[in-house]
């Protein structure tokens, strides 16, 4: 099959493949850019930096940057990639395929955009294993020329950077993002031994121009090959709702038999696919076998659904007469009965519908401050439908995939934590005008607001303090290995000791016009709070006893005049700890 048209033009746009949306918690670009992040959209962080830290259980190649003069982040862009398990042989959906960003800063404050070099390498896990290469782990390398068009070497991705391994591979700088990136990195779940780990760590390293290195990072490349169609679409499976009326498949590799069902079936619902589009799919390069998807499977040649199927995950492709992927796949389920639990996919309270198919009970692709929040009873107090609305609203036509996200005012607005972007009204994403935990507007395009691709205080991404969508600070231990290394604790990167060597004294100038926090504060705060008291209330509530955004990260020790006041890790912060609210003595 010819698809060189199709590989020039994911040189072009790359991939944003993954399991999941892209929006979550962040900030806004209206910050001074002088002080670094002292905040985040759900707490707020102090810059007591001598406190004891309260690491979790790291890997012990990490280096603590406070050794370093450079604050250096690194993250996954969407908190879990994933692929079409190990087999790409019958069609495929997502290839191996993950992103690295990076920034890096001088403690002066300012973002270093050149003169330095930056590499990517592997180092052990979380479980002290290894994952140094990827060919050998899947048959994709031997299905990429049908598939996209381009025969690729051994370990190298659709983009031509490399799976990684102990020899350091350089990324490379986007000057629109202002960040160093290794876009479409080939990587699979499984270590050299064979074992599973959904969370392989890379090391990041900054030298300069002579090779001195200038700092180090260890972050989470997390990758799932658990998306799968077999609880409804192997053969003989428990319903036989999706069984072809020319009966299952029953091939003998289960990682084929299901595909070649979800073939059957697309051949009998939709006969004249193949042949009424021949023409748009021939002048892409795609020579289907006019007999339908499993002939041409059959025959040897694998299928890429996006071909037919436009998705904004791999750009410029699809026909433009047949429905998007997303609307497709999510539209034509909403309604099927999950076989587990009895409960439609459609059902807004069931996470398990998106388990169903997305990763999942063993990868967890929503994790981290929003996916972990628990109600008074230890049920989960937020769903992926919290975010995304329920399968039908996924799946409507007129919504663009990837694009239609939620922005993190639609729950942080107005000194308000939602616990839904869905405004009940509407039944549709929440829109507010409050923008001081907020997204870019029109980013990365007129009309849409996108958390991993907005930026705020200090030119940083959301992502870089905030950690990736999906796994919001504080998630689970690797994706914590980041924060714990940059600022000595978890959570949100809120010291501003990560990026000042000498901190601002600011009363609105940090991130989301936050104001120093620490012992200097303690200090010299008072005739700030009397002539601006409203301003408190936006994190310390609107009676001043405190909200979830001055919660300490950590333990906090401070002298006033009324002694030594030690507050514990998760403490609310107020007006009243110290003297009789914003006002008293």
């Amino acid at each position: 099959m010819k698809k060189k048209s199709l590989w020039i033009l994911i040189l072009a746009a790359p991939l944003f493949v993954a399991c999941g949306g892209g929006s979550g918690g962040g900030n806004t670009d209206t910050q001074n850019s002088t002080y670094s992040d002292t905040s985040s959209n759900d707490e707020t962080g102090t810059n007591d930096s001598s406190e004891e830290s309260d690491n979790p259980n790291t890997n012990p190649t990490t280096t603590p940057q406070s050794n370093f003069k450079y604050m250096l982040t690194a993250w996954n862009d969407l908190g879990m990639h994933c692929m079409d398990g190990n087999d790409f042989s019958v069609f495929s959906v997502l290839p191996p395929y993950n992103n690295l960003h990076a920034q890096i800063k001088d403690k002066k404050g300012d973002l270093v955009t050149s003169g330095i070099i930056l590499t990517y390498e592997s180092v052990q896990g979380t479980d002290g294993k290894w994952n140094t290469s990827s060919a050998d782990k899947t048959n994709f390398w031997s299905h990429s020329k049908q598939l996209f068009g381009i025969i690729l070497a051994q370990d190298t991705g659709l983009t031509g950077v490399k799976t990684p391994s102990t020899t350091p591979q350089k990324l490379t700088f986007n000057a629109a993002h202002q960040w160093w990136e290794a876009e479409g990195i080939p990587l699979t779940p499984y270590n050299d031994d064979g074992s599973k780990n959904y969370y392989p760590l890379v090391k990041v390293v900054a030298k300069d121009a002579q090779g001195n290195i200038l700092s180090e990072a260890t972050t989470v490349l997390p990758v799932s090959d658990e998306m799968d169609c077999k609880r409804c679409h192997q053969s003989n499976a428990s319903s036989n709702a999706a069984k072809p009326k020319a009966g299952w498949v029953n091939n003998a590799d289960p990682e084929k038999d299901y595909k070649f069902n979800i073939l059957r079936l697309h051949d009998e619902k939709n006969p004249d696919a193949v042949t009424k589009n021949a023409a748009a799919l021939q002048s892409k390069g795609y020579n289907y076998d006019p007999k339908g998807l499993e002939a041409t499977a059959n025959g040897g040649t694998a299928i890429l659904c996006a071909s037919c199927h436009r998705t904004n995950a791999l750009p410029h492709t699809g026909v433009n007469n047949i429905v998007a992927f997303t609307a497709a796949i999510h539209g034509k389920h909403a309604k099927v009965i999950d076989p587990l639990n009895g409960l439609p996919l459609n059902d807004i309270n069931n996470r398990n519908a998106c388990y169903t198919c997305h990763p999942g009970a063993q990868t967890k692709c929503l994790r981290g401050a929003m996916g972990d929040a628990k109600d008074a009873n230890g049920n989960n107090a937020m769903q992926c439908q919290s975010c995304h609305g329920n399968m039908s609203a996924v799946g409507d036509k007129n919504r663009e995939g990837w694009l239609h996200e939620p922005n993190c005012q639609a729950c942080h607005h107005d000194g308000k934590r939602e616990l839904s972007a869905i405004d009940p009204a509407t039944n549709t994403l929440r829109h507010v005008i409050d923008t001081k935990f907020a997204t870019n507007m029109n980013t990365p395009a007129t009309g849409f607001s996108l958390y991993r691709y907005s930026k705020g205080h200090g030119k940083l991404q959301c992502e870089a303090c905030h950690g990736a969508t999906h796994a919001v600070f504080p998630a689970h231990n690797a994706d914590n290995i980041l924060s714990s290394q940059i600022q000595g604790h978890t959570g949100t990167v809120a010291e501003c000791s990560s990026c000042h060597s000498s901190v601002p004294n600011t009363v609105t100038g940090g991130p989301h016009d936050m104001h120093l926090v620490g012992q200097s504060w303690v200090k010299g705060h008072e005739d700030v709070a009397e002539k601006n008291a409203a301003q408190c209330k936006v994190c310390h509530g609107q009676d001043y006893r405190g909200s979830a955004l001055s919660s300490t990260w950590m333990n906090r020790s401070f002298s006033t005049e009324w002694g030594q006041k030690n507050f514990a890790k998760g403490h609310k912060v107020s007006c009243y700890d110290c003297h009789n609210g914003p006002n008293g003595d």
